[in-house]
């Protein structure tokens, strides 16, 4: 039984080593065939960006095409999952992701916790209180504090 699932496992490890495989190499080929170095030409901007639009979906058409035969589905299928997926991608950018809470929220979760904290006897009350002197501060990462999305007070850091 084991050596049954070890071949599956390898032949899993194997398929995925070929689509990553793929996908790789089909965008690197697809440049290599346009040339690796752009001439200008005499063309207007607005018809420069139609040759990168359609260059781009030949190159997207040709990566579809190369992991449909990979994975022995039809083209078709593969294009319209790829579709799926890039539409997806595109609603969660536009913003389908919920609102953070306000940095009161926060502040009034966060004080919620450590007088839970405190009541459970993880932790003192002096302990609870430098915590949230700390994060006033902005000792810790986050919009509060520096790191990750701001810096002081909330202020935009670098």
């Amino acid at each position: 039984m084991s050596r049954m699932m070890s071949k599956k496992r390898l032949l899993v490890g194997f398929a995925a080593a070929g689509v990553l495989g793929v996908g790789i190499a089909a965008p690197t080929v697809a440049f290599a065939e346009n040339g690796a170095t752009p001439t200008p030409g005499a063309s207007s901007d607005a018809s420069q960006g139609t040759d990168r639009q359609q260059q781009r979906a030949d190159r997207q058409n040709e990566f579809a095409e190369a992991l449909a035969k990979e994975l022995g589905v039809d083209t078709d299928k593969v294009t319209a999952a790829l579709d799926k997926v890039r539409a997806q991608h595109k609603d969660r950018a536009k913003g389908d992701r919920p609102e953070r809470p306000s940095a009161e929220d926060r502040q009034e979760k966060l004080a919620e916790r450590l007088a839970q904290a405190v009541k459970d006897g993880k932790l003192t009350q002096e302990q609870a209180d430098a915590i949230t002197k700390a994060v006033e501060a902005g000792v810790f990462p986050g919009p509060a504090g520096r790191g990750h999305h701001g810096g002081p007070a909330g202020t935009p850091g670098r």
